[in-house]
């Protein structure tokens, strides 16, 4: 039996999701949701009661103009149960909570409460200050010794972040002086390579002979020559000295030319002779 609700679909091969058509919605466009009232509250129209968890088809919007430090803040709309009335209720981002807007009132808020303690804690401090001068006193010298170790510590973190600054900046410092004296190094290689190049063909050249007496009687040499990759390449002719020069001349006046002599033999096929 196959699977009533089906999980996988079917794609084409030719299927480009590409091609299909954006649709076109206004920019703050509502949404039909489905939400369960998250408070209870009470109908200002006709005094029903809606508890918390009751579920409603809502519809859901962004407040424009509206947002807790970069959250956004959204608006939904729901039906009272009794009489169809219209209410609407936000977001509170900064309570971690929903507010009542319209139609109907909270009835019970909890961060209202909170901040009825608080005020109740200030006036009963503010009354003890003012029935016991040594109360104040001494509440006085808990803010100043308050403020004070707050004042150390923001300190604290301000020579710390500079002392980072600082030892950023002489790290970036002693890399970019590392790189600098790598490449010296390399520099100073590759002109010291340079100079033994250099060296080594001034000593072959030197052990050249001189006189052409002598360079008829010389065996030949192997030179090997090292050339600059950023350089001009030279000829070879203004690379070899006199005595060189000489050498490669007698060396092609004693290779002897062969003449060919061609004849045709008696079935007319054209025979190549040789003749030195």
């Amino acid at each position: 039996m196959s699977e009533r609700k089906v999980l996988n679909k079917y794609f084409p091969p030719d299927f480009d999701p590409d091609l299909i058509p954006r649709r076109k919605q206004p920019r703050n466009s509502q949404q039909v949701v489905r939400l369960m009232a998250p408070f209870s509250m009470r109908c200002n129209t006709c005094g029903e009661y809606i508890y918390k968890g009751k579920k409603f088809n809502a519809r859901k919007e962004t407040v424009d103009g509206e947002d807790y430090y970069g959250i956004k803040i959204f608006r939904f709309y729901i039906k009272c149960t009794l009489c169809s009335a219209e209410i609407t209720f936000k977001t509170d981002p900064k309570n971690t909570d929903y507010t009542a807007e319209h139609g109907a009132s909270r009835n019970f808020e909890p961060w209202r409460e909170e901040q009825a303690e608080e005020e109740v804690d200030r006036l009963a401090k503010l009354e003890e200050e003012e029935n016991n001068p040594m109360k104040a006193l001494e509440n006085r010298t808990t803010d100043s010794k308050r403020e004070m170790d707050i004042l150390d510590a923001l300190q604290d973190i301000r020579a710390r972040n500079a002392r980072n600054e600082r030892l950023g900046n002489s790290a970036d410092l002693l890399a970019k002086l590392d790189m600098e004296e790598i490449e010296n190094e390399e520099d100073l290689e590759r002109k010291r390579l340079e100079e033994e190049d250099e060296k080594l063909v001034r000593e072959v050249f030197s052990k050249m002979p001189a006189s052409s007496s002598d360079v008829s009687d010389a065996p030949l040499q192997t030179v090997t020559l090292k050339r600059k990759a950023d350089a001009i390449e030279p000829s070879v002719h203004s690379l070899l000295s006199e005595s060189s020069r000489s050498l490669i001349g007698l060396q092609a006046n004693a290779i002897p030319m062969t003449a060919k002599k061609t004849k045709k033999n008696a079935l007319g096929i054209k025979v190549v002779k040789k003749k030195t």
